[in-house]
Formats: C-alpha cells, sequence, structure tokens
C-alpha cells in the first residue's frame, strides 16, 4: 500500500481520521477533504486537508484536480434532522463525487452506506433485503447506494459499498449514544434515555477501519454492497449498565425518551459477504472496546 494515494471525503470526522490514521501508518499518501479543518485533538500530520462541502460542484472540482488510487466517501451531515442538508450531502453530494472521478483512473470509490438503508426490519439485515426506509438519512444514502451501483453496472465505475452499523470508539463526538453515556458517567450525572429494550450491533472503530484497508487490496469486492458490524446484537440498556459498571458511576433514567417512528427493537447485520469475500470479521470485543474508549474520555474530558 506504500504510496498509493488516498482521498477520505470526511476526513476529520470520527471515522475519518482512524481511517486516515491507519492509512499514515501504511505509508499512503493521504489528502482530506471535509467542511472543516480537523480539530486539535484530530488533526494528523503529513495531511493535506481541505475544505469544501461536497454540494459545492465548483469549488470541488477545482480542488479536486489531483489523481487518487482510492477514494472513501465517508462525508455527511450529522444533524440528521435537516432534511434538505442530509438530503444534498448524502444523495447530491455522492453525485458531484461521481463526476469528478468518473473519468479518473482511480483503482476504488468506497461509499460509506449505513444501516438505516434497510429502514424498520427485525433480526438480521441481509445486502439482498429490500430496503423501505422512513427517514430521510436513510433515504438519502439509500438514493446514493442505486445510484452508484447503476453507474457501476452501466460503466464500471469500481465501487464498493460498505453498510456501517453503530460504530464506536476513541475521538467520537459526545453526540452519540455510547460517548454520551461515557461523558455523563464520568461526570456521574443524571441522563435521560429509552427504556432501553431496542437490540444494536456495536463495532469498535479499529474494526471498522480494517475492513475499509481490506477493500483496498480485494478486487472481488467490486460492485457489491458489504454489511460491517459486530454480528451480535446487544440491549442498549445492557451497554449503559456495562459502561455505568466500568466506570462505577452514572445515573441514567430509562424510559424517560420515546423511540424514534422508525425505530427497530433488533438488527443486526448479517456477515456472510463480508467473511467470504473480504476474509473479515471483527476482533474486538464489546468490554474490551468499551475500556479502550473510557480511556480516551478519561483523559480527555475537557478537551472534547
Amino acid at each position: 500500500m506504500k504510496d498509493n494515494k488516498v482521498l477520505v471525503v470526511g476526513g476529520t470526522g470520527f471515522i475519518g481520521f482512524h481511517l486516515i490514521k491507519k492509512c499514515l501508518s501504511l505509508k499512503m499518501i493521504v489528502t482530506s477533504i471535509s467542511r472543516s479543518k480537523p480539530s486539535k485533538l484530530r488533526k494528523l500530520k503529513k495531511v493535506k486537508y481541505k475544505v469544501c462541502n461536497i454540494v459545492n460542484f465548483r469549488k470541488l472540482k477545482k480542488l479536486l484536480i489531483n489523481d487518487y488510487d482510492f477514494v472513501v466517501n465517508l462525508g455527511g451531515n450529522i444533524d440528521h434532522y435537516s432534511k434538505n442538508k442530509t438530503y444534498n450531502n448524502h444523495y447530491i453530494g455522492v453525485k458531484n463525487l461521481y463526476n469528478i472521478f468518473q473519468k479518473k483512473k482511480i483503482k476504488r470509490f468506497i461509499q460509506i452506506g449505513s444501516s438505516s438503508e434497510y429502514g424498520k426490519i427485525f433480526g438480521a439485515a441481509r445486502e439482498n433485503d429490500i430496503c423501505k426506509p422512513k427517514m430521510i438519512y436513510g433515504r438519502s444514502k439509500l438514493l446514493a447506494t442505486n445510484f452508484l451501483l447503476k453507474k457501476n453496472k452501466l460503466e464500471k465505475f469500481p465501487l464498493t459499498i460498505l453498510r456501517f452499523f453503530q460504530i464506536y470508539g476513541p475521538h467520537q463526538s459526545t453526540n452519540r449514544l455510547i460517548p454520551f453515556v461515557i461523558s455523563s458517567s464520568l461526570k456521574d450525572k443524571s441522563f435521560n434515555c429509552s427504556e432501553g429494550s431496542q437490540q444494536r450491533d456495536f463495532l469498535y472503530i479499529d474494526d471498522a477501519v480494517d475492513s475499509i484497508i481490506k477493500i483496498f487490496k480485494r478486487q472481488e469486492s467490486q460492485g457489491k454492497i458489504i454489511n460491517i458490524g459486530y454480528g451480535t446484537p446487544i440491549k442498549i440498556k445492557k451497554i449503559i449498565l456495562i459502561i455505568n459498571a466500568l466506570i462505577k458511576k452514572g445515573k441514567p433514567k430509562f424510559g424517560k425518551l420515546n423511540l424514534r417512528i422508525d425505530e427497530s427493537m433488533k438488527i443486526y447485520p448479517n456477515l456472510l459477504v463480508a467473511k467470504k469475500i473480504l476474509r473479515w470479521k471483527s476482533k474486538t470485543s464489546i468490554k474490551k472496546g468499551l475500556v479502550k474508549t473510557i480511556q480516551f474520555y478519561k483523559r480527555n474530558s475537557l478537551k472534547i
């Protein structure tokens, strides 16, 4: 992988930071493009940082004149309640990236999809399931998936789609479940949460990044949708209680928050495709991942 050039769209975000860190360790040449500059804790040396919203096609085209071996799209709008921004960033932005790279000789365009594309289902999600998302985030992600798959089929656009389930770990913003619970518990605060009976799949960040790196090396993944997750669902309530037990603090108030209208009570990925094509599986247990994550927030609680 040495000297291969990789563009990470959304490189200043949580997953982007960890991916770039791994790419640098493999001696790859890394460029990041995001809507904002990296925070102090997420800034890495030897990275060329560019600032642009991928919805802005003209500016994007001017900034991305160089050639890249790999493009990984982790970009998107964090606030899923803003319908226009979510649609534009997760669908129009993807079309803009395609229009820039369709004629360039990239080895692979990796689109990071989401488990939200499946919509409200119960049980193990399979890549060939019929997707019926109700919320704008899932719908926008699915539009991007279908658009790119069509371009792969008609034009052999070198595409792989990874559908991530819940990813967690150090450097994640505290508006996400696990870092929110950790942060609140470290301060021994009371915090509202749902009843916690819904079951989710949680994957440690290092394992998620490893799946992306394997795509770089696997030609067989082209044109495929691949689920990436831990593979075993766990109740939200249990995750919260494990964190409380590890920290020995925290006061969760279960049942204070209502479930979303599209909330699935049990969803996790079937990982047969990931195992077969990528020869990938998770390596980090839930407890080990949580311990590592807690250690990070203990050290950096005043900086986040």
